[in-house]
């Protein structure tokens, strides 16, 4: 039996380039759909990579875009998957005022993964939360095709 530790594989960060596909894929989604909307990249440091909000827009949208975005970097999950989890009965229903970061449990904000890494997040706002979901899928889905491994990154 060995104890010797395996060395980890080095996994290709989110560059600027990904993040800017990122937001076009999101933005084309939204747009074929009738939607405006805001979309925020970050990378896995919760930094902002990219960010555009359509000039029609509700102007909130990009503060929830950003927020989405944040919210599924720090808890690793879609925002649409924690919504139930901070309603009055759940078992983090103080997590939103508990912390002094800006999280928002509303769907819209997707982990963006690499080889089963989390390497950052986009959150969208702007539409109904599980029409924002559905362009950051998207968006994930564009990422993997342009990734070649043909698999969403979420």
């Amino acid at each position: 039996m060995s104890t010797a530790i395996r060395p980890r594989t080095a996994v290709a960060p989110l560059t600027t380039d990904d993040a800017e596909l990122l937001v076009s894929a999101a933005r084309a989604a939204a747009e074929a759909a009738g939607a405006t909307v805001s979309v925020t990249v970050l990378d896995a440091g919760g930094h902002l990579l990219a960010f555009r909000r359509d000039d029609r827009a509700v102007l909130i949208s990009g503060e929830t875009s950003t927020r989405k975005a944040f919210t599924s970097l720090q808890l690793n999950a879609p925002t649409a998957d924690l919504v139930d989890a901070v309603r009055p009965d759940g078992p983090f229903h103080t997590l939103p005022t508990a912390l002094d970061r800006p999280l928002l449990f509303i769907a819209g904000g997707l982990p963006v993964r690499r080889e089963g890494r989390t390497i950052g997040a986009v959150g969208v706002g702007g539409a109904a939360p599980d029409e924002d979901h559905g362009f950051a899928a998207a968006a994930l889905a564009e990422l993997a095709a342009h990734d070649g491994d043909g698999a969403p990154a979420a």
